[in-house]
């Protein structure tokens, strides 16, 4: 896995102090090799210091920072025929058992078009780039699931896994590069082309037979590609719906799963957790923290999650939790469940609007929300787990079952008037494939507030005589500061 970079110099000067820039904002501890490369010069060493050294002169630079996650994985760039690569994140397919960045560029190779054929024809999460004479070659997967930043300035055109790697060399405004595009970046800065991505459809009349059924179709494919080839995995475990269903397929194709359940001390949530884990035969792996330990993760996670606001703050460090212990415990993959709630109803504010508004304004209030999926949650949790080598797998983020839940009629995921569950046809297919029932049926409750980290971060801002957005503002601000300018 890794991370990537990419500039383009608007001026034609030789960009080989900011890639290296750039480089130096994404390196970690687990980080095994740092890589840079023009159009024609690959240079690979296990230091900033060996490409400080032996910067190439150029105005268009890749960049690298890799860690090894599978055996297959190697380091980078790559060169290809006419330019050169780099790759980060997964491609999943059963023709294949883990797709290396080989087999990316021998498909560039036959044809730089074919960058497009990448994101219309290969599931997974991941994102690319290639340096050509005078120009850069940059593609997202449809998803949104890996994590890419761009941004310019008067002098520069870049992008970044991360975006303090874009604000560290004066790019200010910095946006999330649109999953489901490619962008050619020259001097005059970006030209976006779409390839495929969500849009929006017509409601289709369907019943609860027929989805449980295609829902389960997919849900099973999209779990089977991704444990492909694996003989464990871990799974983020609330012993809730979502993370359950994916455990308990994950399990049902051969793979050794261990739950990982996260909280602070004396949370009601955790006892869920190890009756879910019971009911599934799985074995659990509780790992539960002080309040001071809230205080002591903050500026980590804030530095990784690269903003303030407190709802995602509260989510990432349960997050941050749960990738650690994954890390240490020795797994490589880390299943979650996130985006079902987006895709099936799960969040009450939808059945509140449901009353107060009707059906079209939630239907486009969940479409809304599917798209912006990579923003509020996938970005957010990836970049976390890179941190620390663990490799992030969401199945429930694919772009077929995000085009079928998009079509879905309302009254399949939320049953007026006042629906307290919520995701009816995600419960249905839970129970059809014999989940017990108190899973089934259990509400859902916030990772922020299941784990009490949301209530301990207003507690600590309410020390400091801050409200919690103020409280993280003023931290964001202290850490970043000579960063962002």
């Amino acid at each position: 896995m890794g991370a990537i970079t990419a500039v383009v110099s608007k001026n034609d000067e030789n960009v080989a102090k900011t890639a290296v820039t750039m480089l130096k904002m994404l390196k970690h501890k687990s980080v095994e090799t740092f890589g840079l490369a023009s159009p024609t010069t690959v240079m690979i060493g296990n230091s900033i210091r060996y490409l400080q050294d032996k910067e190439p002169s150029s105005p268009v630079l890749i960049g690298h920072v890799f860690s090894k996650i599978l055996m297959s994985d190697v380091s980078q760039p790559i060169e290809l025929d006419n330019g050169t690569l780099v790759f980060a994140g997964r491609i999943h397919s059963l023709n294949m058992e883990f797709p290396r960045v080989e087999f990316v560029a021998e498909k560039l190779n036959q044809s730089l078009g074919n960058a497009e054929t990448l994101i219309k024809d290969f599931e997974g999460g991941f994102a690319f780039a290639v340096a050509e004479s005078g120009r850069l070659i940059v593609g997202r997967d449809c998803s949104g699931v890996y994590p890419l930043y761009y941004g310019e300035n008067a002098d520069l055109a870049a992008l970044a896994s991360e975006r303090k790697a874009l604000w560290k060399i004066g790019i200010k405004e910095v946006h999330s590069f649109p999953p489901g595009h490619t962008a050619a970046v020259d001097e005059h800065g970006f030209k976006f082309k779409f390839v495929k991505a969500l849009v929006h459809a017509k409601t289709r009349q369907i019943t609860i037979q027929a989805a449980v059924k295609k829902l389960r179709r997919l849900l099973q494919q999209s779990v089977k590609d991704r444990v492909l080839g694996l003989k464990e995995v871990a799974v983020a475990f609330s012993g809730g719906l979502d993370s359950s269903l994916i455990a308990f397929l994950a399990k049902s194709f051969g793979v050794g799963v261990h739950l990982i359940s996260v909280s602070l001390k004396n949370q009601p949530e955790i006892e869920y957790a190890k009756k879910a884990a019971e009911a599934l035969s799985l074995p659990l792996h509780i790992h539960l923290y002080s309040e001071k330990a809230v205080e002591e993760v903050l500026p980590r996670a804030l530095w990784l999650i690269e903003e303030s606001n407190p709802v995602t703050t509260s989510i990432g460090i349960p997050v941050f939790w749960t990738a650690e212990k994954t890390s240490k415990m020795g797994f490589k993959i880390m299943f979650a469940g996130q985006g079902a709630d987006e895709l099936f109803g799960g969040y009450r504010r939808y059945s509140n609007d449901y009353v107060r508004y009707g059906e079209e304004f939630v239907q486009k209030t969940i479409f809304n929300d599917i798209v912006k999926m990579h923003e509020n949650n996938f970005e957010r949790d990836s970049k976390i787990c890179n941190f620390h080598n663990t490799e992030l797998r969401l199945p429930f983020a694919t772009y077929q079952m995000a085009k079928f839940a998009a079509t879905l009629p309302l009254p399949l995921k939320i049953e007026p008037p006042n629906d307290l569950l919520r995701k009816t046809v995600l419960r249905k297919v839970a129970e059809d494939i014999g989940l017990p029932r108190f899973i089934v049926n259990k509400p859902k409750r916030a990772i922020q507030y299941a784990t009490g980290v949301n209530k301990v971060i207003k507690k600590l801002a309410k020390k400091k005589g801050y409200s919690t957005k103020e409280y993280l503002q003023e931290m964001f601000q202290t850490i970043f500061k000579g960063i962002i300018t």
